[in-house]
C-alpha cells in the first residue's frame, strides 16, 4: 500500500463491450533489484489483460453484428422466438450496464483513496494523528480492493457457470436436432437411443420445466410438431391472422390441402401445449436466476462480514505494528540527533583545520611572492647588464663598420680614377682607329673607282666553273687555319662595356 501511495498513478482506459473501464496503475521510479522485477512482471500482466480485453471487445462487436441475423426470424414468422431473445437481451444489457457502473465506482473509490494517501504523505511531519489517518485510509483502500476482487471473482464464477450451462443446453439442442433427423431413418435405432441417453444425461442439470419442455419436443417431433417446416409456418401465419380464433381452421385447411381438420386441431392442441411449456420454462429460468442472484448476494454479504473480521484483525495487527513503528521512530530520532551532534563536531573540526590550512597557505603565498620578487629583481639586473654590454658591442661594431666603409671608399676612389683613365685611353684609341678606318675606306673606294673606270669598256667572257670555285676571301681564310686547341692564350675575356660608354 505504501508503494501505491508514494508512486504516481497512471490511468489506462480500455473498452469492453459497449462501455469503457478505467485501470489505475501505480508508476514509481526505477525500483531496485527484486522490486524492479516484480514491477515489470506486474506491468506485463496488466498489458496482457488489456490486450485480452480488447480482443474480447472486438469479439463482442462481431457477435453483435451477427445478431442482426435474428431479423430473419421475424420474416419467417418466428415472432415468439424473437420476442424472447429481445427480452433476454434487454435483461443482459441492464445487468451489464449495472456491473459496469458498479465497477467504475469502485475503481474511482480506490483511486481517490490512493490520491488522498499521497496528499497526506507530501511535505508533512510524522505525527500520531497523521499516522492514524494514513492507517484508516490504507484500511479503506485495502477493503475496497479486496471487495472488488471478491465481487469480480464471484461474477466470473457465475458467468462460467452460465457459460457451462449454455454450452450444455446447446449440446443438448444439437443432439435433439440429430435425433429428429434420425427418427426418419429406421435402420439406425441404436444410435438414436444412445444419443437420447446422452441427451438425458446432459439434461439432468437443467430445471424441471426445461427438461419437461425438451422431453415434450422430443416426443412430439421437434419444434414443428412433426409437421414440415413450411406447413408449420403457414399454420402460424393463418393462426396469427385470426388471433387464434377457431375460424382460422377453415382457412388453414385451404392453405394446407394435405392436412385434415383433425390433424389441424391436433396441431392446435400441440401448439397450445408448446406455448404453455414455454411460459413455464421462462418462469422457471427467471426463478432460477433470482435464486442464483440471492445466493450471490448472500455469499457477498458473508464475504463482507469475513472481510470486516479480517479488517478488525488487521487493525489490531496494525496497532501493534504502529506501536513498534513508534518505538523505532523514537530510536531513529535519537540516533538522528546523535548523528547530528557528531556531524556538528566534525564540521567544527573541519572548519578549524580549514582555517589553519588557509593561514599556512597565506604564509606560503607571501614567502613565494617575496622569493619571486627577489628573482625578478636579479633577472632585471642581469637584463640591464646585458643591455649595456649589447650597446657597447653595437657601438664598437658601428665604429668598425665605419672604418671599413672609409677604407672601401678610398679604394673605390682610386679604382674609379684608374678606370676613368683607362676609359679615356680606350676612347682615344677608338677615335684614332675610327679615323684610320675612314681613311682606308676612302682609299679603297678611290681604288675601286679607278679600276672600274679601266674595266668599263672590257669584254667579260662567261665562265661556269666559277660557281664551284672558292672565292678569294675563302682562300685567304683557309691559309690562316691552325690546329684546334692547345697553344698559348692570346685573348682574355673581360666584362662587357656598358652601352653608354661604347664608341667613346
Amino acid at each position: 500500500m505504501a508503494s501505491l501511495a508514494t508512486a504516481g498513478c497512471t490511468v489506462k482506459r480500455c473498452s469492453h463491450g459497449d462501455g469503457d473501464f478505467t485501470v489505475h496503475q501505480p508508476c514509481s521510479p526505477d525500483p531496485p533489484s527484486s522490486d524492479n522485477v516484480d514491477h515489470r512482471m506486474a506491468t506485463q500482466e496488466a498489458l496482457k489483460f488489456l490486450r485480452e480485453a480488447e480482443k474480447n471487445r472486438r469479439l463482442v462487436e462481431k457477435l453483435e453484428k451477427e445478431r442482426t441475423l435474428i431479423i430473419q426470424c421475424r420474416k419467417n414468422g418466428w415472432t415468439d422466438v424473437y420476442g424472447q431473445l429481445e427480452e433476454y437481451e434487454k435483461v443482459l444489457d441492464g445487468e451489464r450496464n449495472a456491473d459496469k457502473m458498479n465497477f467504475q465506482k469502485q475503481l474511482l473509490k480506490i483511486h481517490n483513496g490512493v490520491r488522498k494517501f499521497q496528499r497526506h504523505l507530501t511535505d508533512v511531519k510524522p505525527t500520531s494523528e497523521l499516522i492514524e489517518q494514513l492507517k484508516e485510509i490504507m484500511s479503506e483502500v485495502e477493503i475496497s480492493i479486496n471487495t472488488l476482487k471478491e465481487e469480480q471473482r464471484s461474477s466470473f464464477e457465475e458467468l462460467l457457470k452460465d457459460e457451462r450451462t449454455c454450452r450444455q443446453e446447446i449440446t443438448a439442442y444439437e443432439k435433439k436436432i440429430e435425433n429428429w433427423s434420425q427418427t426418419v431413418l429406421p435402420e439406425r435405432p441404436k444410435q438414436q437411443s444412445a444419443l437420447t441417453l446422452k441427451t438425458k444425461s446432459l439434461d439432468t442439470d437443467l430445471p424441471v420445466e426445461v427438461r419437461a419442455f425438451e422431453i415434450f419436443l422430443q416426443k412430439t417431433g421437434g419444434s414443428n410438431g412433426g409437421w414440415d417446416q413450411f406447413d408449420h409456418q403457414v399454420f402460424l401465419k393463418v393462426r396469427m391472422k385470426h388471433s387464434g380464433q377457431p375460424a382460422y381452421r377453415k382457412e388453414a385447411k385451404l392453405y394446407l390441402p394435405g392436412k385434415t381438420v383433425e390433424e389441424i386441431e391436433q396441431h392446435e392442441e400441440w401448439y397450445q401445449e408448446l406455448i404453455s411449456l414455454q411460459d413455464r420454462k421462462r418462469e422457471a429460468i427467471q426463478t432460477w436466476k433470482a435464486i442464483k442472484q440471492q445466493e450471490r448476494q448472500t455469499r457477498i454479504q458473508s464475504q463482507e462480514e469475513a472481510g470486516e473480521a479480517e479488517r478488525r484483525e488487521k487493525e489490531a495487527k496494525s496497532q501493534a505494528h504502529l506501536h513498534k513503528t513508534e518505538e523505532e521512530r523514537r530510536e531513529t530520532a535519537q540516533q538522528l540527533e546523535e548523528w547530528r551532534e557528531k556531524r556538528k563536531r566534525k564540521q567544527r573540526q573541519e572548519e578549524e583545520q580549514r582555517l589553519a590550512e588557509e593561514i599556512q597557505k597565506s604564509r606560503q603565498a607571501k614567502e613565494e611572492r617575496r622569493r619571486q620578487l627577489e628573482v625578478k629583481m636579479a633577472i632585471e639586473k642581469q637584463l640591464l647588464l646585458r643591455r649595456e654590454e649589447k650597446k657597447e658591442e653595437e657601438r664598437r661594431r658601428k665604429e668598425e663598420e665605419q672604418r671599413e666603409m672609409d677604407e672601401r671608399r678610398k679604394e673605390a676612389a682610386k679604382g674609379i680614377k684608374y678606370f676613368n683613365e683607362r676609359d679615356l685611353h680606350k676612347v682615344e684609341a677608338k677615335l684614332q682607329e675610327k679615323k684610320l678606318r675612314e681613311k682606308e675606306e676612302e682609299e679603297r673606294q678611290r681604288r675601286i673607282t679607278a679600276k672600274l673606270k679601266d674595266k668599263v669598256d672590257g669584254h667579260i667572257s662567261r665562265d661556269t666553273s666559277r660557281l664551284i670555285r672558292p672565292t678569294k676571301g675563302w682562300e685567304e681564310r683557309m691559309k690562316h687555319v691552325g690546329p684546334s686547341g692547345g697553344g698559348p692564350v692570346l685573348q682574355m675575356f673581360h666584362r662587357a662595356i656598358p652601352t653608354w660608354r661604347q664608341g667613346l
